[in-house]
């Protein structure tokens, strides 16, 4: 391996986060403005099965695999099949998307989710196996109406990239004690 890819793989490693590049090279097809959170993993020895669309976002310790080896041992085969993650979606935290699944624009996976079919687009599906529990119009209206009701912060001094201070970590602990608030 040539020395600069060498290092940017284990600056990846180091940090955990995914070397997109890399992936792409064995034939990930990611769109544009995809959000990659540290330690994911994406099924780097089928990578080419596996399309992400744009706008996605991936939370932290999401696993995409292309290749299931429950049968290798019995039947001398692993099944491996595509996977395709449409435009707009989120994937929670801790998620597992299983191969042959595809999941439609728009979808909202919940966090700790075993997506083992397929997703339609416009809903959110949560669980293990991951089960459509609305649609994403439900859920939107739904959070719509916590947030007018809700404590609501700006990014500028609330956030650890907006340089958040201690009064306003004091300041959001008081305030969310009994239920929850937004940061934009």
């Amino acid at each position: 391996m040539n020395p600069i890819k060498l290092v940017r793989r284990l600056k990846h490693q180091i940090m955990h986060t995914v070397d997109t590049d890399w992936l792409k090279d064995r034939g990930l097809t990611l769109g544009e403005r995809v959000y990659l959170a540290p330690e994911i993993i994406i099924d780097s020895h089928h990578a080419w099965l596996i399309e992400i669309g744009d706008d996605c976002v991936l939370a932290p310790r999401v696993h995409i695999l292309a290749h299931d080896a429950s049968t290798k041992t019995h039947l001398g085969y692993t099944k491996i099949a595509r996977v395709t993650i449409g435009r707009r979606v989120f994937i929670g935290a801790a998620s597992i998307v299983m191969p042959g699944v595809s999941i439609g624009n728009d979808a909202i996976i919940g966090a700790g989710s075993v997506v083992t079919k397929d997703i339609p687009s416009g809903v959110v599906a949560v669980g293990n196996p991951a089960r459509v529990i609305c649609t994403l119009a439900e859920y939107l209206e739904k959070n719509s109406i916590k947030l007018q009701n809700s404590p609501c912060y700006p990014e500028s001094g609330y956030t650890i990239r907006g340089g958040i201070t201690k009064a306003n970590k004091v300041t959001m602990r008081e305030e969310l004690r009994d239920g929850i608030g937004f940061v934009d």
